[in-house]
């Protein structure tokens, strides 16, 4: 039986950094006001002359380095995203131009932040069924384009970035244990952005400030309810998924969770009875990148040396929809 494994990981986060004190200057906000309420220092904002499908290719040309592997030996791209270089064509397929591939598919999907928990256990069904071999996965978002940046309380929550996984079917045991996802439009009131995204032309950057317009899409969130959903749920779904394929909560070695909120991020950990050594934490420093959140903190805690093979990793997320869900890791690489 094939078993999908992480061989890869890769990340990339835009140049420019702009700190609480940065942002306090463009909206009625502080330092103080901003960590207190979510534990975030600072984010990363995607340069005027760059795409979505530019953060995407940098993180996955370095997944593909990390994975010793190039294009070439590549089956598949699948960029999970909400904040697409445009409507069409998929942002997947111009990462497949940028990266030199050539005839594979490549296809975009959304689930808002939850977009690649859903990525992996839909790309793992198909590698498990012998679809694919080899698969690059990305999460890559520029959320700095869909901020309404006078509303404090959304435009000091998110920041740019992206994050990759090289994933192999192999027939030895470990990598992709399983997933779960959960969905509920009857929510999507409560976090949602209205308008198509304009795409990622320098013209339409929310950073702007003289501009008349905050954006033709801009994020609307009621952040009470959605913080009480988010924290229940994600409670939830990490029961259910250990459930089904039993596994204790002892047994878990680390949370990678979406970065939204450092106090769902505590809430979360608490319920499994984890230390914060245990939560890979990047919020303070890269904010809410969405899709984004989930590999790029894969690849912080990865990149440090922290995940040692054999390990046990619970992946989850939490997104506008309201989409949800986790996947189980056992780390072969």
């Amino acid at each position: 039986m094939k078993h999908t494994h992480i061989i890869g990981v890769g990340g990339y986060l835009p140049e420019n950094v702009m700190s609480n004190d940065d942002l306090a200057k463009v909206v009625d906000t502080s330092d103080a006001w901003i960590r207190e309420r979510t534990g975030i220092t600072q984010r990363h904002i995607i340069a005027k002359d760059e795409y979505t499908s530019d953060l995407a290719t940098r993180a996955g040309a370095q997944a593909l380095e990390d994975a010793g592997i190039s294009i070439d030996d590549i089956d598949a791209i699948v960029v999970a995203t909400t904040t697409p270089d445009m409507i069409f064509p998929s942002t997947a397929s111009m990462v497949q131009h940028k990266l030199g591939g050539k005839g594979f598919p490549a296809w975009d999907i959304q689930a808002v932040c939850s977009g690649f928990v859903y990525g992996l256990a839909q790309v793992d069904a198909m590698m498990r069924g012998g679809m694919f071999k080899r698969v690059l996965l990305i999460g890559a978002e520029s959320m700095s384009r869909i901020l309404d940046w006078q509303d404090r309380n959304t435009c000091v929550l998110f920041g740019d970035g992206a994050g990759a996984v090289v994933l192999e079917a192999r027939d030895e045991d470990g990598g992709i244990v399983g997933s779960v996802l959960h969905c509920d439009g009857s929510y999507r009131d409560l976090l949602l952005a209205k308008h198509a995204h304009p795409g990622a032309s320098p013209h339409n950057n929310r950073l702007d400030l003289n501009t008349d317009a905050a954006g033709v899409a801009a994020v609307e969130m009621k952040g009470n309810e959605v913080f009480r959903f988010a924290v229940t749920k994600l409670g939830e779904v990490v029961k259910e998924v250990l459930e089904k394929y039993d596994i204790q909560q002892n047994e878990l070695d680390w949370l990678v969770p979406h970065q939204a909120n450092i106090r769902i991020l505590n809430a979360t950990a608490k319920k499994l009875n984890m230390s914060t050594d245990q939560v890979a934490l990047t919020v303070a420093k890269h904010a809410n990148t969405s899709a984004a959140s989930v590999p790029l903190a894969l690849n912080d805690i990865y990149r440090a040396g922290k995940v040692k093979k054999g390990q046990l990793l619970l992946l989850e997320a939490f997104a506008g929809g309201f989409a949800w869900g986790a996947n189980l890791v056992r780390w072969s690489k």
